[in-house]
C-alpha cells in the first residue's frame, strides 16, 4: 500500500507543479506534507505479513522528560542495558542533539555513545543520531547558528534501520515533549507519529509534581493523544539535603498520575526499585490513530 501510495504521489507532485494557482512556497509546503504522511504510513506499517515478506513492528518506548537535564539518557541506557541482558536485539535513536562535542573534526552526541554502548554497540554510532548541532540550544536554534536547518525527514526516516533491525527500540527525545525539534515539529509529533508510548522521567526535585503532571496533560492533548506507558522518578544529581521533598514526591505522584509511577532510580543506581520489566512496560498497547495535518 505504501509503495502504490508513494507513485501516486510522484504523478500527483508531477502535476502539482504545473498548477498555477499556487505560488512556489505553496506548492513545496503542501508536497512537504504529503510526502511526511507517506513516510508515517511505512513507519507505523505494524501489520502482520506473511513470512519472507515485511516483518511485525517492533516493540519500544519514547522517552521523553520533563524538563531538560532530567536524566532522560541514563534512564534509556538503564533500560537499554536490562534488555540486552535479556539476549534481545535493542535499538536506540536520538533523532536530533544539540550541544554535541568535536570528536576528530566530526560532532558527536555524548548522549547517542551512552545509548549505543549500553545496548551493546548496534548498528553504528551514526545510527544512533544522525543529526548533530554544537550549540547548546534547542535543535532548531542550534541548527540555525550553524546555517543550517533540521532535516524534518531524516528525523522521521532515521527510524527505519531500527524498525529493520530491531527487536524492542529505545527512542530520546530532545527536551521535553513540548521541546522544539526542528522549525516545524515538537518532540511530541514524533512521539505521537512513531506511534510508541511514552516513558516519563521525572526530577526527583520539589516541583515534580507540577512538571509531571503538565506533561501528562500535554501528552492527553496533543493532537490525538500520546500514551504513557508510565513515569519513573530519577535522581541525575545527588537529592539536596535541603529539600525534603524528595522523600514524598513518589508517594505524591503515585497518589495524582493516572498512568502508573512505575518506580525510582536513586542517583548512580543501575537498577530501579522496585526492579521493572521493561519489555512488559514496552508491550503495552497503543490505540490506532490516523496521522493527518
Amino acid at each position: 500500500m505504501v509503495r502504490i501510495a508513494a507513485g501516486f504521489l510522484n504523478r500527483f507532485r508531477r502535476s502539482l507543479a504545473l498548477t498555477p494557482t499556487l505560488s512556489r512556497r505553496e506548492r513545496g509546503t503542501f508536497w512537504d506534507r504529503l510526502e511526511r504522511i507517506i513516510i508515517i504510513m511505512s513507519l507505523r506499517d505494524d501489520t502482520e505479513r506473511p513470512t519472507g515478506m515485511s516483518k511485525k513492528k517492533p516493540l519500544g518506548l519514547f522517552i521523553t522528560g520533563t524538563d531538560t537535564g532530567v536524566g532522560k539518557t541514563y534512564v534509556g541506557a538503564l533500560i537499554a542495558r536490562n534488555l540486552a541482558q535479556k539476549g534481545l536485539r535493542v535499538g536506540v535513536y536520538k533523532p536530533v542533539a544539540s550541544g554535541c562535542q568535536r570528536v576528530k573534526g566530526e560532532l558527536v552526541s555524548e548522549d547517542a555513545v551512552t545509548l549505543w554502548e549500553a545496548a551493546g554497540k548496534p548498528l553504528t554510532l551514526g545510527h544512533v543520531c544522525p543529526q548533530c548541532f554544537e550549540a547548546p540550544l534547542a535543535p532548531p536554534a542550534a541548527a540555525r547558528a550553524e546555517g543550517k536547518s533540521v532535516d524534518t525527514r531524516l528525523l522521521r526516516e532515521g527510524l527505519r534501520p531500527w524498525l529493520e533491525w530491531a527487536e524492542v527500540i529505545l527512542i530520546e527525545g530532545a527536551g521535553g515533549l513540548m521541546s522544539p525539534v526542528s522549525d516545524e515539529d515538537y518532540a511530541a509529533d514524533l512521539a505521537y507519529e512513531f506511534g510508541y508510548p511514552l516513558l516519563v522521567v521525572s526530577n526527583n526535585v520539589l516541583g515534580t509534581i507540577n512538571h509531571t503532571l503538565l506533561t501528562l496533560i500535554a501528552a492527553t492533548t496533543f493532537r490525538e493523544g500520546i500514551d504513557v506507558a508510565g513515569i519513573l522518578l530519577n535522581e541525575p544529581a545527588p537529592p539536596d539535603p535541603l529539600d525534603a521533598s524528595v522523600m514524598s514526591n513518589l508517594q505524591e505522584l503515585s497518589a495524582r498520575c493516572v498512568p502508573p509511577v512505575l518506580g525510582y532510580v536513586a542517583h548512580g543506581a543501575r537498577e530501579s526499585e522496585p526492579p521493572v520489566d521493561w519489555l512488559t512496560v514496552a508491550r503495552r498497547p497503543t490505540p490506532p490513530r490516523t496521522t493527518s495535518w
